[in-house]
């Protein structure tokens, strides 16, 4: 019996092998763990579908896998079906004609889309959208027409090769962008000691992902302050209550829920631009995205429903969710379907600063240390515990007016927060 790697989730194409947990001649039972994977920012156990005996294992630590392959193989007859990978759902058959030539065959691309994306491999995808290309249009050498790097840099010549003849068939291309060449390694030990690290997978994603959402994201972040000093003598009051329960009533559970009123009078900053097809999709649901600080990086577990739930089941599932990122058992499920992203960094000490916007959100909330200023009110000076506050947005569907109306609105919120929330 052959063990297939299950669907890994929405936009999830491949994994690392991270740990095989059996061997040749083991016995495993049902559900039991036999490998751990690590996808973008989550390590997956996969279980066993079956009891039985191992045969023999197909792949090792390091390895690359995608949803359908076979890493292991069982003997038993156990109750049971190899993991299916789920498929995605059809649409209709879509004929896309391009009008680019091959040089070596002079023959018309025309490829034709029957309910899957075209076959190619995390980076090329990422090399395709860096150049602005629809990988549909590209014809791929690979096993079972699989673009490759080869495939990617040909049909890149041949373009290059149609605007040297001045072809008017360069119309229907899909507009290319510079590429960034990486410059080549410097020998830094020949001014001193060096000591070079590794760079773990997970830190090559996440540098994956900031690099990605910051430049093709027009980032504008907006800064404000907000009075807090009621807001925490309210949780102070309510935190001993609380703390008796096992509960710790954070700065930010108190955030996201001030946040609801906004995002709901503001719907466009709840939302995901759908870039191909030119349409804001605005999200009737209010999952928060929150970044926590591990050993490992950052990780950005989401908490559903906020305008659902009150501070004390807020607290909860925020501290367990928490936890199991530092220890890296959070799941796939967990970390996707956010509509908004708050980052505190305010246990750290710091002030204002410009978050990046966790794509395919268009906004994130920095929140940085409260700290107590002299400030003006009714017409006399007085000492005032102020929050930082920076909102980022993508500029192509929020206009900086928004941006304001929205963190004035948060502002408010924060300021006249609703005693009535806390109990």
């Amino acid at each position: 019996m052959e063990v297939r790697i299950p669907f890994l989730g929405d936009g999830v194409s491949s994994a690392t092998v991270l740990s095989v947990t059996v061997a040749p001649g083991d016995s495993v039972a049902k559900d039991q763990t036999i490998l751990e994977l690590e996808t973008d920012k989550a390590v997956a156990p996969i279980p066993s579908p079956v009891a039985g005996k191992v045969a023999s294992v197909l792949v090792k630590e390091g390895d690359k896998v995608s949803t359908g392959s076979v890493v292991l193989k069982l003997d038993g007859n156990g109750a049971g079906a190899p993991l299916q990978p789920a498929k995605p759902a059809a649409r209709s058959a879509t004929t896309i004609p391009v009008n680019i030539s091959m040089p070596a065959a002079q023959v018309q691309i025309r490829r034709t889309l029957e309910g899957t994306p075209a076959a190619a491999a995390p980076s090329v995808r990422k090399m395709a959208d860096a150049l602005g290309l629809d990988l549909l249009a590209v014809p791929g050498s690979g096993s079972g027409g699989r673009i490759t790097f080869e495939d990617l840099r040909n049909y890149v010549q041949n373009l290059q090769q149609l605007a040297l003849q001045g072809t008017d068939r360069l119309a229907a291309a899909s507009p290319v962008a510079a590429v960034t060449t990486p410059k080549a390694t410097v020998d830094f030990g020949k001014w001193g000691d060096v000591e070079k690290q590794a760079v773990s997978s997970l830190r090559k994603k996440i540098g994956d992902k900031m690099r990605e959402a910051w430049t093709r994201i027009p980032h504008v972040t907006q800064f404000d302050e907000a009075d807090i000093t009621h807001l925490m003598d309210l949780r102070k009051k309510h935190n001993q209550l609380h703390e008796k329960k096992h509960e710790h009533l954070t700065l930010t559970v108190l955030v996201l829920k001030a946040l609801v009123p906004a995002l709901k009078k503001f719907p466009q900053f709840n939302a995901s631009y759908d870039e191909a097809a030119g349409e804001l999709v605005l999200k009737r649901y209010i999952h928060m995205g929150v970044a926590v600080d591990t050993d490992n990086g950052l990780i950005v577990p989401v908490v559903r429903d906020i305008d659902k739930k009150n501070v004390t089941q807020l607290a909860q599932e925020l501290n367990v969710l928490a936890e199991k990122a530092r220890l890296r058992k959070i799941s796939l499920d967990e970390l996707q379907g956010s509509s908004f992203t708050v980052s505190n960094l305010g246990s750290l000490g710091v002030g204002f600063f410009t978050p990046i916007i966790n794509a395919p959100d268009v906004a994130i909330l920095g929140v940085g240390a409260g700290l107590k200023k002299p400030v003006i009110r009714d017409s006399k000076g007085v000492s005032r515990l102020m929050l930082p506050l920076a909102l980022s947005y993508d500029h192509r569907v929020i206009d900086g007016a928004d941006g304001a109306r929205f963190i004035r609105a948060l502002v408010d919120q924060l300021e006249n927060f609703d005693a009535k929330e806390l109990s």
